[in-house]
């Protein structure tokens, strides 16, 4: 790859990375939070869930306008909205204004996000040059979504939980001031939209998020979490009857029939929840059992990004030689045996024979499955539907996030002492991702293509 196009995929790579930061930064900062502005009965955790909400909800239709209004235009759009509402977060005068402005930061990543990534696969070939590309991009994503409590815990302990926010500035001001310069515009072939499908698409996912965002507070079997997935199944029943009978559908039914997308997408989901629900047992499991502070925990998970730079560029050299069935499989076994070590740590282990152990494998395994995840179903999609496959695979990761968190969370509650419960709350995703494992197996069987074309977009 030459200097420009380098220097396109940092750009991208630095947007990717702020927008999967700020789905896990506030974990350590909402005690802080919750003291600040007062919240009360648990009302801080939507500071976490409604960034969730937006991004996760919203992120299908984010990836169809990318195709149909231009991806560089989306993307700036969705970057200027996301400086606007992280200056509201970090300026945030009371609660409510705070996951207001959470839900704005959700949706302007719905837009950036599969924009960001579709401007990647529109820019380099598929084959050893887009692999190496996404290497990138996942190795960055990877780093961001491990990377929550090395930032978040040394900022919020000196700087105050404001500056998680303020961070985001200088970056979206970045990206903003070179976007226009680097990128170049690209879009599908259709120039359609399809309202009644955004809409209940839009609504059957947001009932979904919401519904799970839900379980930490209420419960797996409360009213509140049944009316919200009957809405869910509803909305996407409906959804499914819309873009059957539409002429220009938001999302093709014929995109689901590629097993790939579905496996690549199946790898993110997983990984996703595997590594969102034990972040969020090991971010309470290391302060209330351990005894870490928010400052040495952020310390100590550092090994997780470095990890999951190492696992992403493990895994593109591996795509060379093996399939990317393979890799992934491998990564979400790898995962497993993470998440099963620390479990078995208690409170005389240490860290060199505790938690470093288990990091360093369970961000190992996410880069690996972040980059076969993001092949296999970015190279089981058309040319016209790259940022809709991109939205798909990163709504994928959200959901699988909000899973995780649920999962979790609800392991946590169902052992009478909090040790246990953490216990209980790793091997719960130790498990989820040897399922994984099996499920990917089967979906992953077809080769992926490993040489087409790339569309004709200019780089400036």
């Amino acid at each position: 790859m030459g200097a420009r196009l380098w220097g396109v995929l940092g750009l991208l790579c630095a947007a990717n990375f702020m927008v999967i930061l700020d789905s896990q930064i506030v974990l350590l900062a909402l005690p802080s939070v919750e003291r600040d502005l007062g919240f009360a009965g648990g009302g801080a955790q939507w500071v976490l869930s409604a960034y969730l909400l937006g991004f996760g909800g919203l992120l299908l239709l984010g990836g169809r306008t990318a195709d149909l209004a231009g991806r560089r235009r989306t993307f700036l759009g969705g970057t200027a909205l996301f400086l606007v509402a992280s200056l509201l977060c970090g300026s945030a005068w009371t609660g409510g204004v705070l996951i207001g402005a959470r839900v704005l930061q959700g949706i302007s990543a719905a837009l950036m996000a599969p924009s960001a990534l579709s401007i990647v696969t529109a820019t380099f070939a598929e084959g050893p040059e887009r692999n190496r590309a996404i290497a990138v991009w996942g190795s960055v994503g990877g780093f961001g979504a491990t990377a929550a409590l090395l930032v978040g815990g040394p900022l919020t302990g000196v700087l105050g939980w404001r500056s998680i926010f303020f961070l985001n500035v200088p970056v979206a001001v970045l990206l903003l001031g070179l976007g226009p310069v680097l990128l170049a515009e690209s879009r599908g072939g259709g120039r359609a939209y399809d309202p009644v499908g955004a809409l209940t698409v839009t609504l059957a996912v947001s009932a979904a998020v919401y519904g799970v965002v839900r379980v930490p507070e209420v419960g797996w079997t409360s009213g509140w979490t049944a009316a919200a997935f009957a809405v869910a199944v509803v909305a996407g029943a409906l959804f499914v009857r819309v873009e059957a009978r539409s002429a220009a559908p938001l999302v093709p039914l014929r995109t689901f029939r590629s097993r790939r997308l579905v496996g690549g997408n199946t790898v993110t989901l997983v990984a996703a929840m595997a590594v969102f629900g034990t972040s969020f047992a090991l971010s309470r499991f290391a302060q209330g059992v351990l005894a870490y502070s928010p400052l040495e925990l952020g310390f100590a998970t550092a090994v997780l990004p470095v990890m999951a730079v190492a696992g992403s560029y493990t895994a593109q050299a591996a795509l060379r030689r093996v399939a990317v069935r393979q890799v992934a499989m491998a990564g979400l076994a790898v995962m497993a045996a993470g998440c099963l070590l620390l479990g078995r740590v208690t409170e005389t282990s240490g860290y060199a024979a505790g938690l470093l152990p288990g990091l360093a494998l369970l961000g190992f395994g996410l880069g690996a499955c972040g980059v076969a995840g993001a092949v296999a179903a970015l190279a089981g999609a058309a040319a016209g539907d790259a940022g809709l496959a991109s939205g798909i695979n990163t709504a994928a990761f959200q959901l699988g996030g909000a899973f995780g968190v649920a999962v979790s969370s609800t392991a946590v509650l169902s052992w009478p002492g909090p040790a246990a419960g953490f216990r209980a709350a790793f091997d719960a995703s130790a498990g989820i991702a040897l399922a994984g494992v099996l499920v990917v197996g089967v979906l992953l069987t077809a080769p992926v293509r490993r040489v087409s074309r790339p569309e004709k977009v200019r780089v400036r």
